[in-house]
């Protein structure tokens, strides 16, 4: 086995689903959404770990909108850590405060948010 066999696997069991492409009418419904809600999940000195992915995939699949926060002092590290929860989760960044990022993904059973047509 080749050191290139062992890069296809995903950390995920499932599939991972193609995050939502959202208008800006979509996208300012889910910042105002989003306005009074705190961050369920928080990313410490580990990183994106497989276990932070598998909770972040629970939730976002309870709630569908989601902060949350992400712990590294370096502003590049942290939209590293942000484009890759979103991307592994097939989530939606809605927007970024600081060291707290937005995250939409409807649910897969019942959706709840109902966005806009445009």
């Amino acid at each position: 086995m080749g050191r290139h066999d062992t890069l296809n696997h995903s950390p995920t069991p499932h599939r991972r689903p193609m995050p939502p492409v959202l208008t800006a009418a979509q996208n300012r419904f889910l910042r105002g959404q989003a306005h009074g809600l705190k961050a369920l999940i928080q990313v410490g000195g580990k990183g994106v770990t497989p276990a932070l992915l598998a909770e972040l995939d629970a939730v976002l699949e309870r709630h569908e909108l989601v902060k949350v926060k992400v712990g590294a002092e370096d502003r590049e590290a942290r939209d590293a850590m942000i484009a890759e929860i979103a991307a592994q989760t097939g989530a939606a960044l809605v927007q970024r405060i600081g060291h707290t990022a937005t995250l939409y993904r409807p649910a897969r059973e019942r959706p709840q948010i109902v966005l806009p047509r445009s």
